[in-house]
Formats: structure tokens, C-alpha cells, sequence
């Protein structure tokens, strides 16, 4: 199975409204490894590995995100996979 690697930029109201817990959420039933975090500038940074169409089916969700968010930009670049996490986790 192809396995992908992505780095994601969410743009919008992405903080405040539990979009880290519930991108999280949505990764670890989803299967996959990697991490997320809120940025100084409001917008929401996630780094994720794990199989093709589970990447796909999580940058979709990332497009909406809980229901208080307002996603207005997903900006996404591929990278090489191997990120070495075992889980998926919220930095701080």
C-alpha cells in the first residue's frame, strides 16, 4: 500500500474551536502518524504519514473541521515518508 507524507497549513477560525483534538481524533481513527499544532498567526500547522487514501480522507476533513471552524485555505506540500512518530499527537 502507498504510503504518503503531507504538511498542512489551516487558514480560518481553526483556533478556539477544539480543531487540534478533533484533527487528532480524526488521524488516529483514520490510522495515521504525525502531529498538530496552532501557529503564532492563527492557523493551524499538522504534519501526517500513513496510507494514500487515508491521507486523502484526512485532508478532506481538514477542508471543514469541527463544526465551529471556518476553514477558509488548506495549503498542503508532499513530503518523503519516514517521520519516525508511532502516534498522532498535539504539540504545544
Amino acid at each position: 500500500m502507498a504510503q504518503r507524507r503531507v504538511h498542512a497549513i489551516v487558514s480560518g477560525r481553526v483556533q478556539g474551536v477544539s480543531y487540534r483534538a478533533s484533527t487528532a481524533d480524526e488521524a488516529q481513527g483514520l490510522g495515521l502518524v504525525g502531529w498538530v499544532r496552532n501557529l503564532p498567526d492563527g492557523s493551524v500547522e499538522l504534519e501526517a504519514e500513513g496510507p494514500a487514501e487515508a491521507i486523502t480522507a484526512l485532508l478532506a476533513w481538514c477542508a471543514k473541521g469541527p463544526p465551529a471552524a471556518r476553514v477558509t485555505n488548506v495549503e498542503t506540500e508532499e513530503l518523503s515518508p519516514g517521520g519516525g512518530e508511532a502516534t498522532f499527537g498535539i504539540r504545544r
